[in-house]
């Protein structure tokens, strides 16, 4: 599975009150549950800034994350960014490989 962060911004009249954000995000989490059963949710955050939520999820992947993130988006009034994550242990990995790495010079 991968990781991915997704961040949304909700337009400014897309809520009229407080009672409607849970019941927008009970209709956006069925009809994700629905089509991407397969989604695994890591964390959801209301974010302070430009930007109302963060939700950290894993997919099997691209394909699946950008299904999330157009359904997301299929609500309306919402503007999304999504990001595809690398644990930072893989990451390091894959630099290894580059020529010129620490480790690639200290095994030469």
């Amino acid at each position: 599975m991968q990781s991915f962060a997704m961040l949304t911004r909700l337009a400014p009249d897309a809520l009229k009150s407080p009672a409607t954000i849970e019941l927008l995000e009970h209709r956006v989490v069925a009809e994700i549950r629905r089509c991407c059963p397969t989604v695994k949710w890591i964390g959801n955050y209301a974010v302070l800034g430009p930007w109302d939520y963060l939700d950290l999820f894993q997919a099997s992947d691209l394909d699946e994350a950008t299904k999330v993130s157009a359904l997301v988006r299929s609500f309306g009034h919402a503007q999304i960014e999504l990001w595809p994550l690398t644990e930072w242990h893989h990451f390091k990995e894959i630099v290894h490989q580059l020529p010129g790495s620490v480790l690639m010079s200290a095994s030469a």
